[in-house]
């Protein structure tokens, strides 16, 4: 476990009611966002935090609701804090179900209040706005406790992505090996691999540079809930978290299924080449299906002309030979949309 004794972190825990870090059982408290407008003045925005422990092992420490529109995280996360006992433990688990929580009340992508992206907004800061606040929480406050973190993202309401564990590359040989292993252990469908410091704002980042296990995952997306998806990310979890000993597989009922023995993950890579991009303003249509592979030269998508009745869309094509990982939700795009991300296989580590 990373120290606690900084004073960023005696700041962030000094803004956490309800918890003592310092006894076991299950405690329900929640982070203090202190903002002054037509709404918040003279209170606080309450951020969720629960924490479960049994006493002495791993910690892991559970984030979801970095953004507000995506979903599953959140429903997962909801269970663990209902379902899991501290008896259950060996160790302790600090669940964050809603942590961009103005974002998550409005289903949003950003905050409301600052149109802060809690995920490009790490380390925070204390004395900024809501989410810089909510940055600084988590990173200093919680991050340094724990042994791993996983943040549970999906693709909101403005995409869908094939189920997999997000893993940014390194930080060193001994923290990629770690992460490898995580992804064959939870056994996702899909191990989408991106550079190193992908957003170096992310929390992602955060735990590579404080050298703690720092696992994300895409989970569908949408705007809404796919079960399939859920019913994979519920038994992945459950099977990392044996893995690592906090949560034993006697007590997996706890948190879903009987765990198994994982189906290989396939691993994808996302590359420069990797975004299908639109040129024009129109209608987006799919031409290929999420989790399709597809050939350097296919035509992934097409846009319909809004006001040019008489023109043929236009066609856009894979730049290189991969799955259709991520596709575009929102029909309506405009030049430089995403419309389409096709990521390569790569060899398993």
């Amino acid at each position: 476990m990373g120290t606690v004794t900084t004073t960023a972190a005696a700041a962030a825990a000094a803004s956490l009611s309800g918890i003592d870090f310092g006894r076991a059982g299950k405690q329900l408290g929640h982070g203090k966002l202190v903002h002054s407008d037509n709404a918040h003045d003279a209170s606080h925005i309450p951020v969720p935090v629960a924490v479960i422990g049994s006493g002495s092992g791993p910690t892991v420490l559970l984030v979801a609701g970095t953004h507000g529109d995506e979903y599953e995280g959140q429903i997962l996360l909801h269970e663990l804090i209902r379902s899991v006992q501290p008896e259950d433990l060996t160790g302790t688990l600090i669940i964050v179900p809603s942590a961009n929580a103005p974002a998550v009340t409005a289903g949003t992508r950003v905050s409301p209040i600052d149109h802060g992206n809690l995920n490009r907004s790490y380390p925070g800061a204390p004395a900024q706005g809501p989410t810089a606040q909510a940055a600084h929480l988590v990173g200093s406050g919680l991050l340094p406790r724990a042994d791993v973190v996983i943040d549970l993202h999906s693709g909101g309401s403005n995409s869908t992505y094939v189920p997999c564990l997000f893993l940014y590359r390194g930080p060193d040989e001994e923290l990629w090996a770690q992460k490898v292993k995580a992804a064959n252990t939870m056994g996702l469908p899909f191990t989408m691999v991106v550079p190193p410091r992908l957003e170096p704002g992310s929390l992602s980042t955060a735990g590579d540079d404080a050298g703690i296990l720092t696992l994300s995952t895409e989970l569908g997306g949408g705007g809404t809930v796919d079960r399939h998806v859920l019913h994979q990310a519920r038994t992945g979890l459950a099977a990392f978290m044996d893995s690592v000993g906090v949560l034993p597989a006697r007590a997996a009922d706890a948190v879903g299924p009987e765990i198994s023995d994982p189906e290989p993950t396939t691993w994808i890579e996302l590359v420069a080449e990797s975004a299908v991009s639109s040129t024009v303003h129109g209608l987006f249509e799919p031409t290929v299906d999420l989790g399709q592979f597809v050939h350097a030269g296919d035509v992934v998508a097409k846009v319909h002309f809004l006001d040019e009745l008489d023109r043929e869309p236009r066609e856009f094509r894979a730049a290189v030979d991969g799955i259709a990982a991520i596709i575009r939700r929102p029909t309506l795009v405009r030049p430089g949309s995403h419309l389409v991300h096709v990521a390569p296989l790569c060899p398993a580590p």
